[in-house]
């Protein structure tokens, strides 16, 4: 039944093997990410955080990160550093020259503009006020934003969401759970941390281990083997 644990899920060896996979994140160097997405904030978020965020997630759907992330700092430089949606606006051709020239997808970058649009013509308080009020819902309805890639934008503004891409979903089966919000929910409750910093340490271990599937299942193994014999 969703929202019940698994009977065959053991809550507190799964709590000790995401503590296993945090210590691995952060040993290969990805703390900083942790710190950030635990103190993200969509009350602070500001225009610039938003715009940013949002063309972020827009050019990665369906791209690896790596692909992104050594192209994002030019593709941010066509658009002025995201400094004011306006200005953007002013100079919209050469804003998408430019991107088009590092990021060769034109409906990514039109989608991108769109949304720059719509926070010069509203504002970004009308936009931040529409966000609280429907959250991921109102995201979804912007330029390629998604089902998915909806909850990626909103946890990255700092709503606690999960955002249930192909890494989720296999970590969740793999560890006995419906869905990755189940899974999330429950290590959460078992450690403290937000659903989001969850999603954030599987998905990264995700990204650093390709035999992710097979190493979670191993370590939550011994843990349940370790409860079990403490028991």
């Amino acid at each position: 039944m969703t929202g019940l644990r698994p009977l065959t899920v053991d809550a507190e060896a799964l709590g000790l093997m995401y503590l296993d996979l945090k210590d691995f994140v952060v040993q290969a160097g990805y703390d900083h990410e942790l710190d950030w997405q635990a103190d993200v904030s969509l009350e602070t978020s500001t225009e610039v955080d938003f715009m940013r965020e949002a063309g972020w997630v827009v050019l990665s759907t369906g791209l690896r990160e790596k692909y992104v992330r050594e192209r994002f700092r030019l593709v941010s430089r066509a658009f002025l550093d995201w400094r004011s949606a306006t200005e953007i606006c002013q100079q919209s051709e050469r804003c998408r020259t430019r991107a088009m020239t590092v990021f060769a997808n034109s409906a990514k970058i039109d989608a991108i503009l769109e949304i720059v649009g719509i926070v010069a013509e509203v504002g970004y308080e009308r936009v931040k006020e529409s966000i609280r009020a429907s959250e991921v819902d109102y995201l979804r309805r912007l330029p390629y934003v998604g089902p998915v890639t909806s909850f990626h934008l909103a946890k990255n503004l700092g709503l606690d969401v999960v955002k249930p891409d192909r890494h989720l979903v296999r970590i969740a089966r793999a560890t006995g759970y419906a869905s990755p919000l189940e899974m999330c929910s429950e290590i959460a409750t078992a450690v403290g941390d937000s659903v989001a910093v969850v999603d954030l340490v599987c998905w990264r271990f995700a990204t650093l281990n390709r035999r992710y599937e097979r190493e979670i299942k191993r370590l939550l193994n011994r843990r349940s083997r370790a409860t079990a014999t403490r028991a």
